[in-house]
């Protein structure tokens, strides 16, 4: 199982997952560089020693003009400085290349970890968050989002290593050359400053919502998909067409925005390059004139400036990728450092046995499906769940599961609970890959006693390539009996204590019912079992049964007990013989 990292709290909106504040991403992004920090101190320091080396040429250029105006300079002198420039370019070169390198292991190295701890915590997810979020929020956080922090970085490891340590050793350079060059310099600060607060006022927020406009087209496109049979039988696809095309319209105005802002700040930084070199001129033109300066001197401060100007404008132009990137970041790190359980989720038992006291539970400002109920499950005992369509049966299940937390009263079950629903996947792989899923150390032995346990093991006499025959999208498809039955399967080769049969034999039909029902009965033996009944069959074969009406138990009992009591239990019987010889079964959620 996925270790998940330590808590912290995340801002969390009612109906989206959760975002990372700022202070949060850098905490959590720290901790994820713990093992590397070494190699960090080793970028920072190559960084700042291979472009001091840059300040080399600069520096005899000015030597150079200096003594042609003295008239001292010769053919040695300019072939020296040829020479000493040629070697200081080959050296910062090298420097920054290693530099690069370097930083850019450590950043893809960190950025796999991330990835991992995405997925491991998007699976481990509570399903009530994710259902309220929607799964577009959640493709769009490990799809969009993970691909824009991947395709920041050629970008931001420029930036934040040669750039950055440029303009820190070149302001250091102009101010060992002479200091009112670096006192001009500083003095247009304050308009870098105005624009860089301009756009970390107006930016962020811009890429927030275009995020979220990326996430809500995600989620419609991923409901036409999961609807596709729905759109087509009831003709809903020009209406779909158009839901999408008005997601993807609005992506693409917010993404006009931002690129909006990115211009308007292009804008400011150029203002602010002109600027820096008209005073920087002003400054060496006063200073030559007074003879406080030579023109070496002043030919040197404007190389350092214009050496200056590209990286400072491209550090804090890179915040625009940078800014884009940690909108993306905070919404991964949202999700990896979000718990796994909540507050009000099932409690452990220590045993196998299930309790819930008090339980109600209601959807988002819907009315309560649950209401009051209080049931015990003791352990090895077997009951099923009735009720006509509507009844709780389903959310019943789901609450005792932890899929979705109580708004009131506590449940509590067994650590080790298994849940198989009438929505089997069949996961792209063989049919190894799918049984042993969540088994992945089952032999060759557990395997196929499993699948004779569940009458399964004829299906591999179908397959060309038995257990290695792949299966999924694209590859052999399994009708719907065998899904469930490889679900069946699987589940006793995870071996839980506690065993939520919902609907699971549902979509096979009549024709292999029987089969099915031997198959659940093999995955219930030995195990305390919750059964929503599709069939009353199902029902009767269980220890106990449990009626629902309306979010309340108004009917437990044996099969026998509630027939004999002639109440709504009876009733569902009765109408059930009549009409299974056409295929009726009892209601269902």
């Amino acid at each position: 199982m996925t270790t998940a990292p330590e808590a912290m709290p995340v801002s969390v909106t009612e109906s989206r997952l959760p975002v990372a504040n700022g202070r949060q991403t850098v905490r959590e992004v720290w901790r994820l560089s713990r093992g590397h920090r070494a190699r960090l101190v080793t970028v920072v320091v190559s960084g700042i020693a291979s472009t001091a080396v840059n300040l080399i040429p600069p520096a005899v250029v000015g030597v150079l003009i200096d003594r042609v105006h003295a008239g001292t300079a010769d053919l040695g002198t300019v072939l020296t400085i040829t020479v000493v420039m040629g070697v200081s370019a080959v050296v910062a070169a090298g420097g920054t290349a290693a530099t690069t390198v370097l930083a850019t292991w450590l950043y893809q190295t960190i950025l796999a970890r991330l990835r991992e701890q995405l997925v491991g915590r998007a699976l481990a997810l509570p399903q009530h968050l994710v259902e309220r979020a929607g799964t577009g929020d959640l493709i769009s956080r490990t799809s969009d989002d993970v691909t824009a922090v991947a395709d920041a970085a050629p970008t931001v490891i420029g930036a934040l290593t040669a750039t950055a340590f440029t303009v820190i050793v070149s302001l250091a350079g102009l101010v060992a050359l002479e200091w009112p060059y670096a006192a001009a310099f500083l003095i247009v600060l304050p308009v870098y400053a105005m624009a860089m607060r301009w756009y970390l006022r107006t930016g962020p927020q811009v890429y927030r919502v275009e995020r979220a406009a990326m996430s809500k087209r995600a989620q419609q496109i991923v409901e036409s998909q999961r609807g596709y049979a729905t759109v087509l039988g009831f003709g809903l696809g020009e209406q779909r067409h158009h839901t999408v095309m008005k997601a993807s319209w609005g992506v693409a105005i917010h993404t006009l925005r931002a690129r909006t802002v990115q211009s308007m700040f292009n804008a400011r930084l150029n203002l602010a390059e002109c600027l820096s070199l008209a005073t920087v001129l002003i400054t060496g033109f006063l200073l030559i004139h007074h003879g406080s300066s030579t023109v070496g001197a002043a030919t040197t401060a404007m190389l350092l400036v214009l050496r200056l100007l590209g990286p400072i404008n491209q550090l804090l132009f890179v915040f625009d990728i940078i800014q884009s990137a940690a909108a993306s970041l905070s919404r991964i790190i949202g999700i990896t450092t979000t718990p796994g359980t909540e507050a009000g989720e099932p409690g452990m038992t220590g045993d196998t046995t299930v309790r819930l006291r008090e339980v109600a539970f209601h959807y988002e400002d819907g009315p309560r499906v649950l209401d009051g109920i209080t049931l015990d499950i003791t352990a090895g005992e077997h009951v099923a769940v009735v009720g006509a369509s509507g009844a709780g049966k389903t959310t019943l299940a789901a609450v005792i599961a932890g899929i979705h937390p109580p708004d009131t009263g506590t449940v509590t079950r067994p650590a080790r609970t298994a849940v198989i629903t009438q929505e089997v996947h069949v996961f792209a792989g063989t049919i190894r890959d799918n049984l042993t899923l969540a088994a992945p150390e089952a032999n060759e032995r557990e395997i196929h006693a499993a699948l004779e346990a569940t009458g399964a093991a004829a299906i591999l006499d179908l397959l060309p390539d038995g257990l290695d025959t792949l299966v999924g999208s694209g590859e052999h498809q399994l009708t719907d009996a065998q899904t469930q039955q490889v679900a069946l399967a699987r589940l006793l080769l995870v071996d839980p204590e506690l065993v939520i049969l919902d609907e699971a034999t549902a979509e096979a039909g009549s024709t292999h019912a029987a089969l099915l029902d031997r198959g659940a009965e093999a995955a219930l033996r030995g195990r305390t079992g919750l059964v929503i009944a599709h069939r009353l069959s199902q029902a009767a074969a269980c220890d106990r049964i449990v009626v629902m009406e309306h979010g309340r138990i108004i009917e437990t009992g044996t099969h026998d007990g509630l027939v004999a009591a002639g109440g709504v239990y009876a009733g569902l019987w009765a109408t059930w013989r009549k009409g299974k010889s056409l295929g009726g079964a009892c209601g269902s959620e």
